[in-house]
């Protein structure tokens, strides 16, 4: 059986997936810290929408 070296690239591995873990278990879902801001004073139809939707009392069929 061959001892295989633990490289410097494998430490930094485990490490992020350690970090991603605990990420997880502390917030219940993965977090991402690279997404952009969705700034709200910018036109956006589908939010617009959704808004109408939830102020709404009830679906007029």
């Amino acid at each position: 059986m061959k001892n295989k070296k633990f490289t410097q690239t494998d430490y930094i591995k485990a490490n992020r997936r350690a970090s991603r873990l605990e990420e997880i278990e502390n917030h219940k879902r993965p977090i991402n810290i690279a997404r952009v801001h969705k700034s709200k004073k910018v036109y956006d139809r589908k939010r617009s929408k959704a808004e109408l939707k939830k102020a709404l009392p009830y679906s007029f069929l």
